[in-house]
């Protein structure tokens, strides 16, 4: 896939959870475990393996390939949905069962993308998803 040199990238999805949102992303390059990856508390991402480890997606568009791990994916995204401190969309490469039901649970807007790509060829500044299945790429 060759990634635009412009300001802007639109990438084609498949809405998963209906709703728009905008804001900064964090881009995680590695699955996310929703029992034991996170901090609902803080919006964290707390696994000790993970390469984002540290790094919070609170109020930002989480950018990952999948889920992994168990079903906590729905009791520790709602938890943090309800303590104020989960992503305001999330943007996936990959769905599974435990992904599809903590997508539910979270009540934010998610959009399935083909490629992660170019996410990664350069630093995101802001990630948009306008309710339309896509999803808009503002680089810095």
């Amino acid at each position: 896939m060759t990634v635009s040199h412009d300001p802007a990238l639109s990438l084609a999805g498949r809405t998963l959870v209906a709703g728009a949102a905008r804001g900064p992303a964090l881009v995680c390059t590695a699955p996310i475990p929703g029992w034991g990856g996170i901090d609902p508390k803080t919006g964290t991402v707390t696994e000790i393996t993970h390469p984002e480890r540290g790094a919070s997606f609170a109020g930002r568009v989480l950018v990952i390939p999948g889920a992994k791990g168990s079903s906590g994916w729905s009791g520790q995204f709602h938890l943090s949905r309800v303590i104020g401190t989960a992503p305001i969309a999330v943007v996936t490469q990959k769905v599974n069962s435990k992904l599809a039901v903590g997508l539910v649970a979270l009540e934010v807007p998610a959009v399935q993308v083909d490629d992660l790509a170019p996410f990664r060829a350069r630093p995101v500044a802001e990630v948009e998803l306008p309710g339309d299945g896509t999803v808009r790429i503002s680089y810095a």
